[in-house]
């Protein structure tokens, strides 16, 4: 990758950092790179001076001179650069295992967040529940406390049953004064009837005598004027 440039603004203004590559560049650079095993922008990739060792010695086993000396060398030499090839591939295949086994992993703790959410979600409206019990529990103890308060204001059980008692003994004693002030009463009016009655006949009575005393004196009054008009006149 070309080294970065910086573009220098005016006073007071941000400096802006201008690259070689696009993003698009960029992800067809990094993915040559892993394809070739490039780690650098310097030399030559590792994949093509591989390449460039087994060409030279595939070129010199192909001559026909006495070269067994040069062939070893560049045996060796391929054999070297086959070796630090590997490496970073056996490098790669530790990390790839390792990403696998770091996948498994996290899909097992994914799989474990998510019972541990279903669970905390039953418990949540398990809690939910219990909260709702225990408020009208509460409600209950509440209401409890209050009537134990008011009864703790009464008087004792023996007391109240023997003010009830003494009640119900003055109601008897009223009821009892109740039927003989009936009976007294109902006596008073049939005797007062009777004097009403007896009253009455003496007042029917009295008038009898009265016109009785009456017709008498107006018969007697007449059998007078009648012997006065019956007598002789005296001539003086």
């Amino acid at each position: 990758m070309l080294p970065k440039g910086r573009k220098v603004s005016g006073r007071g203004e941000a400096v802006a950092a201008n690259y070689a590559f696009g993003p698009l560049e960029d992800d067809v650079i990094i993915k040559h790179r892993l394809l070739t095993r490039t780690t650098t922008t310097r030399g030559e990739p590792p994949l093509k001076k591989l390449q460039k060792k087994f060409t030279s010695l595939f070129v010199e086993l192909d001559k026909n001179d006495d070269n067994f000396a040069d062939c070893d060398k560049l045996a060796k030499a391929f054999l070297q650069e086959l070796n630090t090839f590997e490496i970073p591939l056996l490098k790669s295949k530790a990390v790839v295992d390792a990403n696998l086994r770091e996948k498994h992993n996290f899909d097992e703790l994914r799989e474990e967040i998510n019972r541990q959410i279903v669970q905390a979600k039953t418990d949540i409206e398990m809690l939910k529940k219990q909260l709702e019990e225990s408020k009208i529990e509460r409600r209950h103890k509440e209401e409890c406390e209050s009537i134990r308060k008011l009864i703790a204001t009464q008087p004792p059980r023996s007391e109240t049953l023997k003010i009830i008692s003494d009640l119900e003994k003055e109601i008897a004693a009223l009821d009892a004064e109740n039927t003989a002030s009936s009976r007294t009463l109902e006596l008073r009016k049939k005797q007062f009837a009777l004097l009403l009655h007896v009253v009455d006949e003496l007042q029917n009575t009295i008038e009898e005598e009265q016109r009785s005393l009456i017709e008498e004196k107006e018969q007697k009054n007449g059998m007078e004027d009648a012997t006065g008009g019956s007598e002789p006149m005296h001539v003086d």
